[in-house]
Parts: C-alpha cells; structure tokens; sequence
C-alpha cells in the first residue's frame, strides 16, 4: 500500500490562523465539546448558498486565532443528507474554500467500534487528525475499559481522553489541538485497510482517474475509490461536489461500473466492500485497545425503552409527555409575554411624549414598534418550546419521540423525522419550521414545512375565542362536552386532517424523484443534560430568529402601516370607522368584497383578512377600530356585542351569524394568515418558490373550506 503523502504548512508569524473541523457521529458530544471549546465566542450564520446552519467560534483560552467549526454530525464519508453532504465536502478538501488544518474527531468511548467507522475514514485524508475520545465514564459504566494510549498507537493519531459534559479533559484537549495547529503535519499511518494485489489492481483505473481529478493524497485515492465502488451515493455525492462539476463525471462512473463487474465475476459483493474491510481493521484496533471487565445484562435505557417505546404504552407516554410541555409553555411564557407587551406599550407612549405628532411618529409607533413588537411577543413562547426540546435531545428522548411516531407518519409520505417539528408548531409554526432542520431527506423536510402552519398556532386563539364566545351557545353535550369546547377541539382536529392530506398531495410534487427514504435512528443512551449548554442553544436560537426573520418582518410591518393609514381624509373630524374605509387597507377591502362575500364576510372583515398577515390575532384589533371599539380584546363583550348586532343596512338581516363564525374560523384554520410564518420559510429554503407556493395552495385550501361551510349551510338552511 503506497504511504500517505506527507503535507507540510509552514506557519509563519505573519498567517498563525488556522480553520479547525470538529466532526463526529450523532449523539457522540460534539457539540457539547465545541462549546466547551468556544464558550460563549461563537457565530451562527449559513454555508455559502445553502441554508444548512453553521457554527463556528474561536478556541476559548488560545493565543493563536484558530477557528473551530462546528461541522453537522456525520456516520461516514458518505453523506445521505444535505448537511452531511457540507460536511464530507469540507473536510475532503472538494470545496474550494475549504483550508481545514486539523479534524478533530469526536467519539463516543461507549460505542466505540460504530464511531471508529468515521474515524479511520478521517485518518485516510492524509490531513492532522486529533481524536476525542468522550464519555469514557459512560464505557465504565457499561463495562467497557479503552486504553487511550493503544488506540492512539494502532491508529497512528492523538488520542485524548475526555468528559465534555463535566468538563474533564477539556484543557487538555484545548491544548493539544494548539499544539498540533502549530505543527502543521499529518501524522504519518502504518496501519489501515488491507488491499490484496487482485483488489488493488481492480481499483487502480479509479484511483488515478481521481488522482488527475482530485486534491487528494496518493494513500487517500486508494480509500476513495473503495468508497466510490461501494456505494451509488457516494459517487452521487463526488459528482455533486465542485470537483465532480468541473471533470467528467461519466467517465469515472464507467470506471467504476467495470470494476463491480469484474468483482461480480469474482463472486464478492462490491455492495458491501468498504463495510467489510474497514470493520476488519476497527476489529483489530479495538482487539488491542478495548477490554470489557463485564456485561450487564440488561442497562437502564433498556429498561426504560421497554415502556417508552412499547407500542401502546409508548405513544401514551409521549402524549403525556407534550402535554405537559405546551401546558407548561402557555403557563410560563404568559408572564414574560405581558411583560414585552406593556414594555412595547411604554416604548410607545414614551416615544410618543418625545416625537412631534406627524408621519415619523406615526411610522416609528404604528408601523414599526407595533409591528415588531406583535412579533416579540411570541420570543418567550420560541424559547421555552425550544429550552425542552433541547433538554429532550440532550436526554435521548427525542430519538424515541421519533421512533414512536414513524409508523402514524409512514401514511402521509413522512417518517418520524417529521413528528417534532409539527408538534413544535402546535405552539407556533416558525420554531416547528426552524425544527425541520433535523430531517435528512430534502423531500420529507419540504413537505413538513409546507403543512407545519396548518398545526393551529396560539396566534389563531384570539380569533377562536372571540368567534366562539360571540356565536357559539353554551350547550352542554352529553351532560359532559360544552359546545364551545368541541368547536375548538375540531378546529385543532380541522388541521390536522387538512396537514395530513396536503402531505398526500405535496409528496407527488416535492422532489418527486427522490427514492423514499427508510427511518434508521440510533436509540443512544439516556443521558443527563448540561442546563449550561441547554441555555445556550435556546439564546442562539432565539438570536437567530430576532436578526434573521425580524429583518423582513420590520419591511412588511411597514409596509402594512402604510396601506392602513393612507390616503388621510380631508375631513380630520370623520370617525376612525370612515376613515379606515379611505385607505389603501379600506379600498382592497372593498375591492376583494365581491370576492370574499360567497364565504359569508363583507368588506370590513375583508379589511381583517388583510391586516391579520401581520399577524392572525391582529384580526380582532381591526375589528375593535372598525367598529370604534377602544381597547378591545378577545375577551370584551363589547365587541362581541357589537358583533352580534350588526345588521345589513339594506336588508336588515344580521351580517355575522354562527354560520359566519365558523366559515370565519375554518378560513383561520387553513389560510396561510402570518408573515413571520412566510419570512421564516424564505429563510429556511432560500428561495421565494416555497413560500409563494405555500401562500398560494393554503389561500385556496381556506377559500374552498369555508366556501363548503358557508355555502352548505346556507343550502341547509343554517343561515
């Protein structure tokens, strides 16, 4: 076997930076070391045109600027999502911008044969590579005793040994990837896959085909063309990258398909070729690295999996379990999400008192303050829901959440993957979207996305409750049901059926070509979660959503002002009422009148329709100035009153009817009524495509549900 190519970077005094890559397995700790590495130094932002999330911060405690990026987790080289796909293409040196001095692999000490798979994937690069062998306390416990100094001889690499929840080892590490940045070599490997003389001459057109087409080292052609022999994806994923853009992609992929033939002909199984001889070599390594003192028979996650993913008392549990969380949310977030109210109130009256009356003022409190502010509000929602969902990934619990509801998703084209994110957006769409992040298929995550704002949000509430309180008696049902509690729970029940169906239909349209995907999660441990690092996340991600979608929030809020506030009438002593009938807002109501009037609304809930895309609870605020109602709520009988007692001027009837109420809520239901819904699926799919399909497809699913309710009704005589 040819050795590895030896690298030498000189580092001069002028250029010390240096770009360090932390890789490793899901549920392996990476990121809890990259936080224990960075501290609070870090920045979050997107790789250059996709929008899988980056993190990257500066070693905590160094003299030398070095960067550590924290790369998506990853099984292998050979990538099945897109995130993955980013983080083979950087640490291989295919993308161009890549100038990654060090790998620092972390693995999980009490999984160690899995993890190695990685490892020894990483060492091949022929570039420095640090391994960070964590959780050794966790190997103890399991029986497992690794030696750190025969693992780092058998591979050729350092090795240190750490606890990164607990901090132990962390210095250490710290010091060595300093040490090896200044280095600036790789190790050179005596051991590794064993290639006969028949495989390596059947590999050999495929490696110097990479050889003129590629960055890689001599030794690391050899592995890549295994790889590349092995698996269709991984030669899919070399043509995808910038290296396969720029060669001829054909010719490789013949050189590879006359090697299969000649090893069919052979009668050994090229599908499995890089498994069996890379597990053949971890097999030696761990042979003289890894003794097990015992074995226990059966561990506490075991135990405890024998309930939480049984197949009936399982999905109970995990009911249980996001009842309480959005219990807990709506309890606990009430409190913080007064407060940013009368904070945004006190803004206004403050400014208010400082700013001559006049357009900069009306700008500043009814445009922008007020429209961010509706926003904010939702901030302490965001981050409660995603202060559990984190200590639920920390424990291992998720993975089970996952794993429950795979077979309940299977019916509408989506896996497990797909069950948080929609849960999440029970509370509020934007972080369910923010949480399709972890779907590894484009198409699944396409999929979740477009139908996770047809989980009634906590925005859609106050229209609920203001609809249902005016219109809907309190009639008991069965002496146990009052009707106002059923109409609510079908609403809920209402999105649901309309995501489930839409996820039907979208299937055959998103990413139509690509192979259904089969739901294989790792079950890791139960384990105690960092109440530090849990609180990070939740800050990122709150930082995240207040600077990236509030920038196009802020745009569209003004925007919205505008079209509400002009043209002013001549007669400044005309009521609120008539004036708003003036405006842009009052001119478009009138205008879609003729064609919101089949669903039962007329042209000032049409002026509603428009203004709640701020914000769906922003219906009832409008409703409360047309009817020159100050100070309204979901919750002021004036309002419902007032309601109730609107009679059609020419033909005396009332204009608003239970018919109408739930025409109107069945609209809420469906419509895509929420820009922060809108900005965030910009954000999260780059493209406008999305979410201008998304507008559109809902609008038409609200229109020809509430065109059903009304029209049928009336046809029923329930008018």
């Amino acid at each position: 076997m040819p050795e590895p190519v030896q690298r030498e970077h000189p580092t001069s005094q002028k250029d010390m930076s240096a770009d360090v890559a932390l890789i490793g397995n899901p549920n392996a700790g990476k990121t809890t070391v990259f936080n224990a590495l960075t501290g609070l130094r870090q920045k979050v932002g997107n790789y250059p045109g996709v929008t899988v999330e980056k993190k990257s911060g500066r070693l905590n405690g160094s003299n030398l600027p070095i960067r550590i990026h924290d790369l998506p987790g990853m099984y292998s080289l050979v990538p099945s999502s897109i995130d993955e796909q980013i983080a083979a293409d950087i640490i291989t040196g295919r993308t161009s911008n890549s100038d990654v001095r060090l790998i620092v692999v972390v693995a999980d000490a009490s999984n160690l044969s899995r993890n190695l798979y990685l490892v020894t994937q990483a060492v091949e690069l022929g570039r420095p590579v640090l391994l960070a062998l964590n959780m050794l306390d966790a190997a103890r416990a399991k029986g497992i005793e690794i030696d750190p100094a025969a693992l780092a001889k058998e591979l050729n690499v350092s090795v240190v040994a750490i606890v990164a929840n607990k901090g132990k080892g962390i210095p250490e590490l710290r010091s060595k990837i300093s040490e090896m940045v200044l280095q600036q070599h790789a190790q050179r490997r005596q051991s590794g896959i064993q290639l006969d003389n028949e495989l390596k001459a059947t590999l050999l057109p495929t490696r110097e085909w990479l050889a003129q087409h590629s960055a890689l080292s001599e030794s690391a052609t050899w592995y890549e063309a295994i790889r590349l022999l092995s698996t269709d994806c991984a030669v899919d994923s070399w043509a995808a990258g910038e290296n396969g853009a720029n060669t001829q992609v054909s010719e490789l992929r013949n050189l590879i398909e006359r090697a299969r033939e000649t090893l069919t002909a052979r009668n050994q199984t090229w599908q499995s070729l890089e498994t069996r001889l890379r597990y053949a070599w971890i097999d030696r390594i761990c042979r003289k690295s890894v003794r097990e003192i015992r074995v226990e028979e059966v561990s506490l996650s075991e135990k405890a999996d024998r309930v939480l993913t049984h197949r009936i008392f399982g999905p109970a549990v995990f009911v249980l379990i996001f009842a309480t969380i959005f219990q807990t949310i709506f309890a606990w977030a009430e409190v913080p999400m007064n407060a940013i109210e009368q904070f945004v109130g006190w803004t206004s009256t403050h400014l208010a008192t400082l700013l001559p009356d006049g357009i900069i003022q009306d700008l500043l409190i009814n445009g922008a303050i007020a429209g961010v502010g509706a926003i904010l509000v939702f901030l302490p929602q965001i981050m409660f829901l995603f202060f559990f969902l984190s200590l639920l990934e920390a424990t291992g619990y998720m993975a089970r959440a996952a794993f429950i509801m795979d077979r309940f998703m299977r019916g509408a084209g989506l896996s497990g993957r797909a069950v948080i994110p929609l849960l999440s957006s029970f509370a509020c769409a934007v972080p369910g979207i923010m949480a399709t992040r972890t779907i590894r298929s484009t198409r699944e995550r396409i999929i979740t996305i477009m139908i996770a704002p047809l989980m009634s949000c906590s925005a859609r509430l106050p229209v609920y409750a203001l609809m249902i309180g005016a219109f809907v008696p309190a009639t008991t049902i069965l002496g146990i049901f009052s009707l106002p509690g059923l109409t609510l729970l079908s609403m809920y029940f209402l999105g649901i059926v309309a995501a489930i169906g839409s996820a039907q239909a979208l299937k055959r349209f998103a990413g139509a070509h690509e192979k259904p995907t089969a739901f294989v999660m790792e079950l890791p441990p139960y384990r105690r979660p960092s109440l530090r690092w849990t609180l990070l996340q939740v800050w990122e991600r709150a930082k995240v959503f207040v600077t990236d979608a509030g920038k196009i929030i802020l745009a569209m809020s003004i925007v919205l002002w505008f079209l509400a506030s002009y043209p002013k009438p001549a007669d400044e002593n005309v009521s609120s009422s008539q004036a708003i009938k003036q405006t842009y807002a009052g001119q478009l109501g009138h205008i879609i009148e003729p064609v919101i009037q089949p669903l039962g609304f007329d042209w000032k809930m049409g002026i509603g329709l428009i203004t709640s895309f701020a914000a769906r609870e922003v219906l009832v605020s409008t409703l409360a100035t047309i009817y020159n109602v100050e100070g309204a709520d979901e919750n002021s009988v004036t309002l419902r009153d007032k309601l109730k007692n609107e009679r059609d001027p020419d033909t005396g009837q009332p204009v608003y009817t239970p018919l109408v109420a739930v025409s109107l809520m069945v609209f809420f239901v469906l419509a895509c009524q929420c820009m922060s819904t809108v900005a965030i699926v910009k954000r999260e799919t780059n493209s406008w495509r999305w979410p201008l399909i998304m507008i559109g497809y809902m609008t038409a699913l609200a229109y020809v549900g509430s065109l059903i309710v009304y029209q049928g009704g009336t046809f029923l005589g329930m008018g």
